[in-house]
């Protein structure tokens, strides 16, 4: 099982998302546990302040290091509760969301798939206090843009490292043929199912019938193995 704690100024974005998709059916047979930290509970003061100006001036407002410090502090130490800070160590991995990050990928998820826990922290405005990358092992981004904030990569992160636990995709050998499973190259060959036979407008406005290939509804498995071994895409 792999703990997810989440650490973010806006913990209601992913009640939808998570109740409501595999990664609900995954918590509930307790393959992975996510956590959402509301950063602003580790504020003292009485506006629950979780960013100031940055020294030097410029534009925009900053997240500052303290919040994020107690914050991680603390889901460490309940960590701790249950596991020594040595055996627990080699198997967490505290990820800074950030577009400046290494670009997220299936190889990136089957690695993060191995940790116990993954602790995640989402920017906002213009990024975090410089000493917050001194508390992080490494830094991720989904691409090269930029996003208001890092929720949504991390349900994506969520979602891509948990499909690789056992038992989250409902077939065991889901995974086997699935897009980038392979390499960075290998794409998945076409799909189809039912009706057998449709008549559709293409994106140029012509209309044609679409039908699927007769060799997926030969009930000939080396030939469909071979047709879809053929099929496969590359980038």
């Amino acid at each position: 099982m792999i703990k997810f704690d989440i650490i973010t100024i806006f913990p209601k974005t992913f009640d939808s998302y998570f109740s409501q998709t595999i990664l609900a059916r995954a918590q509930k047979k307790r393959l992975i546990k996510i956590k959402i930290h509301d950063l602003r509970k580790y504020t003292k003061d009485v506006h629950k302040s979780v960013d100031d100006r940055p020294y030097g001036g410029g534009p925009g407002m900053i997240l500052m290091a303290v919040p994020i410090y107690k914050a991680i502090c603390e889901i460490k130490r309940k960590a701790i509760k249950r596991y020594s800070d040595k055996a627990i160590k080699s198997k967490r991995r505290i990820i800074m969301l950030a577009p400046e990050g290494k670009q997220f990928d299936q190889k990136q998820a089957k690695r993060l798939s191995k940790y116990d826990q993954l602790i995640l922290l989402c920017g906002r405005y213009e990024g975090f206090d410089f000493r917050v990358e001194k508390l992080v092992d490494e830094k991720i981004s989904l691409g090269q843009f930029v996003l208001a904030g890092g929720e949504l990569p991390a349900m994506a992160i969520v979602e891509a490292v948990s499909r690789h636990l056992p038992g989250v995709v409902g077939h065991k050998h889901a995974l086997d043929e699935e897009t980038f499973s392979k390499s960075e190259d290998y794409i998945e060959y076409p799909q189809y199912t039912r009706p057998e036979k449709l008549k559709m407008q293409m994106a140029n406005g012509k209309w044609r019938m679409v039908n699927v290939p007769k060799v997926l509804l030969s009930g000939d498995h080396q030939k469909i193995k071979e047709w879809r071994e053929k099929n496969k895409k590359k980038h």
